[in-house]
C-alpha cells in the first residue's frame, strides 16, 4: 500500500529523519509512537505529500510520488489522502456538513453529490441531528466527528491522524479510538496515526518506534 525508502529530512543543521524505511499494507492501523523530537509529525507529512523529503521516495500502490508534478501531487492529495488533526481545523463560519463537503468540491463533485455523501457519513459518525450545527456549537468529541468525516468524504486510499485524541476528554478519545477500528473492520480503511497515546498504540495492528530520526521498533 504505502512503502516510504531511505527517508531523510533536515532542518537547517538539525537532522530529523535518517534514513526511514518503512512499510504500510492496506486496511492496515499503524502508529508512529515515540519522543517529542523524533520526527514522528515530520514523517506523517512527508507520507501525506505536506512536505518533501531531501532524499528517499514514497510509494503509493507502485506510483511513485516523486514523479508527481505540484498540481498532480494535489489532486492525488485530495483524491487518496485524509487527514485528522489533533486541532479539528474545522472553518468556523460554515455548518458541519459544509466543512465535510469542502474536499469534496475541490476535486470536482457536484454539490449534490458531495451533500449526499457528507450526510451519510455524518449519520454513521452519530451526528445526524447535527449537520447544520457550526464549529462552535458542537463539543469537542463532535467536532473531532466531523474532522473524520471530512477526512472521509473523498473515499481516500488512506487516512493519516496527527495526535488525533490528543485534545480531547478520556470518554470522547475512547469512542475516537473506536472508531478507527470500526472504519477498518467495515470499510478496510488504511489508518497511520501519529500518537502519545499508549493506549490506542497498544491496540493498534503494529507500532512502529521512532527515537532520533530513526525506526528502531517496527
Amino acid at each position: 500500500m504505502i512503502k516510504a525508502k531511505e527517508i531523510t529530512k533536515s532542518f537547517g543543521d538539525l537532522k530529523v529523519l535518517k534514513g526511514i524505511n518503512l512499510e504500510v499494507r492496506k486496511s492496515e492501523i499503524v502508529t508512529i509512537v515515540g519522543p517529542s523530537g523524533a520526527g514522528k509529525t515530520t514523517l506523517l507529512q512527508i507520507l501525506g505529500t505536506l512536505d518533501k523529503a531531501d532524499s528517499g521516495t514514497v510509494e503509493y500502490d507502485d506510483l511513485l510520488l516523486n514523479t508527481l508534478n505540484e498540481k498532480q501531487l494535489s489532486k492525488f492529495r485530495n483524491e487518496q489522502i485524509g487527514f485528522v488533526f489533533q486541532f479539528h481545523q474545522l472553518l468556523p463560519e460554515f455548518t458541519a456538513l459544509e466543512n465535510v463537503c469542502i474536499p469534496a468540491y475541490i476535486g470536482g463533485k457536484s454539490k449534490q453529490e458531495a451533500e449526499e455523501r457528507g450526510k451519510q457519513l455524518l449519520e454513521f459518525l452519530g451526528l445526524k441531528e447535527r449537520l447544520e450545527h457550526k464549529p462552535s456549537e458542537l463539543s469537542g468529541g463532535e467536532q473531532q466527528r466531523v474532522a473524520v468525516a471530512r477526512a472521509l468524504v473523498n473515499d481516500p486510499a488512506v487516512i493519516l491522524a496527527d495526535e488525533p485524541s490528543g485534545n480531547l476528554d478520556t470518554e470522547n478519545k475512547q469512542e475516537l479510538h473506536k472508531l478507527f477500528f470500526d472504519l477498518r473492520d467495515k470499510f478496510g480503511q488504511t489508518i497511520v496515526i501519529v500518537t502519545h497515546d499508549r493506549e490506542l498504540s497498544g491496540m493498534s495492528d503494529r507500532k512502529i518506534e521512532i527515537k532520533d530520526g530513526i525506526i528502531f521498533n517496527g
